[in-house]
């Protein structure tokens, strides 16, 4: 019988690999070994080392100093005061102590894992972890050798200096806290109770409202349709930059604007507080005091920007969304002989944010 012969397999002994052809060879791959460790020169030169030494205590020392400096800073200078020139030193002086105090420290770790800690070269098997007191042995090991290595233990001016500056590092930010309690003015006699202080502003019967910040007095007139005015009493453009000028502005800040009088829904004792559709809201938020700045023309909505509180002009300056917790106080106001807006009285609760217990 006659043996038939396998097409493929006289092509597989025929074949041969074509010229330049790159054949896989099954070799393994070795992991290439570590360079050569390349000694510092602090390892290389006790002199070296001690001066890292001293450098790396040296900037942990100066951060402690600028620490202390900005603390200092925020003593010397009180914001409270309330005088522009305090503001200003205060910001400068305790903004450049902790930016020192941090940059010192930083660079004080760096040039110390740089210069001073072991920096050879180490690899470190892989295996299954085992709750045995050989594994927590060894973790014990692993903690006393990074300790040799970095020279933490041994090299007691960087550990404490370390230690001074990590500590004075938070103390600058713990001061800055004082801040936020209320603070007593010797210029004024309800100081210490934020109710009282915020109870009363600049505007009184009489008062005209005039643009900020030029001081220019407003017209009704002038008003139109549509738009909105960020308005401050006559009599404070008057007050310039002097003492107490920020704090007056920031309670007495008002925007008007202007609505067809049939749009305004308001209460029964209150139809007498706005004229001709112009009507004047206080600009600070009852949420945390941000500036309310921004008016939609067409929904007569008053937009917060730090937290989305929107309030509505046509109801009271409603809360209709966001945290505030209760509308915006309105100033009465009305027109002089002359036509231009005035206040009818001040305001008749206190401005600003709600959070403080108020009567």
């Amino acid at each position: 019988m006659a043996h038939e012969e396998d097409p493929l397999e006289h092509e597989r002994a025929s074949w041969k690999p074509s010229p330049g052809l790159a054949v896989a060879v099954s070799d393994p791959v070795k992991t290439p070994d570590l360079p050569p460790h390349r000694a510092r020169m602090t390892d290389k030169d006790p002199v070296a080392m001690k001066r890292a030494v001293r450098t790396i205590y040296t900037l942990f020392y100066l951060s402690v100093a600028a620490s202390v400096f900005s603390v200092a800073a925020y003593i010397i200078f009180p914001i409270e005061s309330g005088r522009i020139a305090d503001i200003r030193y205060n910001n400068l002086f305790v903004g450049l102590g902790i930016a020192l105090a941090l940059l010192a420290l930083g660079i004080g770790a760096i040039h110390w894992s740089k210069a001073v800690m072991s920096d050879k070269e180490f690899i470190e098997p892989r295996h299954a972890t085992r709750g045995r007191d050989s594994t927590r042995e060894s973790a014990v090991k692993a903690f006393a050798d990074a300790n040799e290595e970095s020279g933490f233990g041994r090299r007691a001016m960087i550990r404490n200096s370390l230690f001074a500056a990590l500590i004075a590092s938070v103390v600058p930010g713990i001061a800055l806290f004082r801040g936020l309690a209320p603070q007593n003015s010797p210029t004024n006699a309800i100081a210490g109770d934020p109710v009282a202080l915020l109870s009363h502003t600049m505007w009184e019967e009489g008062m005209r409202l005039a643009r900020d910040p030029e001081g220019t007095p407003i017209r009704a007139a002038d008003v139109t349709l549509g738009s909105a005015m960020h308005v401050i009493p006559e009599n404070l453009a008057e007050m310039g930059h002097d003492e107490g000028y920020l704090e007056e502005k920031a309670k007495a800040i008002v925007l008007v604007m202007r609505l067809l009088p049939e749009q305004l829904v308001e209460a029964e004792d209150r139809k007498d507080w706005s004229y001709d559709g112009i009507v004047a809201y206080s600009k600070v938020c009852t949420h945390v005091g941000c500036p309310v700045a921004l008016y939609e023309q067409q929904t007569h909505h008053l937009l917060c920007p730090c937290h989305q509180s929107q309030f509505d002009v046509t109801r009271g300056a409603a809360v209709i969304f966001g945290p505030a917790a209760r509308p915006l106080p309105q100033l009465p106001i009305t027109v002089d002989d002359e036509g231009y807006l005035v206040a009818r009285s001040d305001f008749t609760e206190p401005v600003g944010p709600s959070f403080w217990e108020r009567h």
